[in-house]
């Protein structure tokens, strides 16, 4: 097991979203900043989108985990691929709510009510919609007929739209202009820079419980992150599979050798394709392997 023998409580570099190894980057703050003063000002619509990977699951997480629970109530839908009458259950499911009628006018009903309640409370409400670029148009449409709960002076509910960049494409389309229009605060989460990348393997690292100075050697982080583009979800497969390389060398350090030859034999493996190709030959060979 290499956690043993770098001194390791747990994997430094696993996929699964871990609110304890949390980093936010430059980009990610400013994200964070965009989605947390849309919410505050009661702007209505909020979208964030970003890149297979570049931690948009993991901005919004932070997010939801920091807003005050005695000042605003949140839910999170993170599977959209629902009809508009699913979706509003799992929205009164998540908030509590119960509906005397099980239909859409019925939930639409217990949900105005809740949310005028938390209105007079002094408490805001927010909905997070993850993956939204899976989202119809007829379900989109269900949303922005949500987003008009309202006082004549403030939105009752906040929504943010948070997907892939065909949400982008989806938003674009006539049918839904009324609902584009709306979106009054945008945010896109690009990749990490080079010191951004050496800093959240840093952290990690770190995080992890390791105390092996230089760890990665700076060589090892420039491949790593020319290979990653920046990204978080490519930065801990290639960081990974340097460790598992350095364990197997009894190497107390991931060189900028060992990180070449890694990133070469995942290209290699790809045939050459783009970075975002990779991610799925990466994360398949990954549930391969029991270290």
């Amino acid at each position: 097991m290499y956690c043993e023998f770098f001194g390791f409580r747990e994997k430094p570099f696993t996929i699964t979203p871990n609110p304890n190894f949390i980093y936010l980057s430059a980009i990610h703050r400013e994200a964070f900043a965009h989605l947390l003063y849309g919410i505050d000002s009661h702007a209505g619509f909020i979208a964030l989108t970003g890149e297979v990977g570049t931690g948009k699951t993991t901005v919004l997480r932070t997010l939801l985990s920091q807003l005050d629970p005695e000042r605003y109530r949140c839910a999170l839908i993170f599977n959209p691929c629902l009809s508009g009458e699913q979706l509003l259950a799992n929205i009164c499911r998540e908030f509590g709510v119960a509906a005397a009628e099980r239909d859409c006018f019925g939930y639409l009903d217990a949900l105005n009510r809740y949310l005028l309640e938390q209105n007079a409370a002094g408490r805001t409400v927010a909905l997070v919609i993850d993956e939204a670029q899976n989202l119809t148009p007829d379900v989109l449409e269900q949303v922005r007929l949500i987003s008009n709960l309202e006082t004549e002076r403030d939105k009752l509910i906040q929504i943010v739209l948070a997907g892939q960049p065909e949400l982008n494409d989806v938003l674009g389309r006539h049918d839904l202009r009324q609902l584009n229009q709306r979106i009054t605060v945008r945010c896109r989460l690009a990749p990490m820079k080079l010191h951004d990348t050496g800093d959240y393997i840093s952290h990690r690292l770190k995080v992890s419980g390791s105390r092996i100075p230089g760890l990665f050697s700076s060589g090892a982080v420039k491949r790593i992150y020319r290979f990653s583009g920046g990204v978080p979800r490519l930065i801990n497969l290639a960081c990974e599979q340097a460790l598992v390389m350095a364990w197997t060398r009894e190497s107390l350090a991931v060189t900028t050798a060992i990180a070449a030859q890694v990133i070469a034999g995942s290209e290699a493996g790809c045939g050459g394709r783009s970075a975002w190709g990779r991610i799925r030959s990466w994360l398949f060979a990954g549930k391969r392997r029991q270290i």
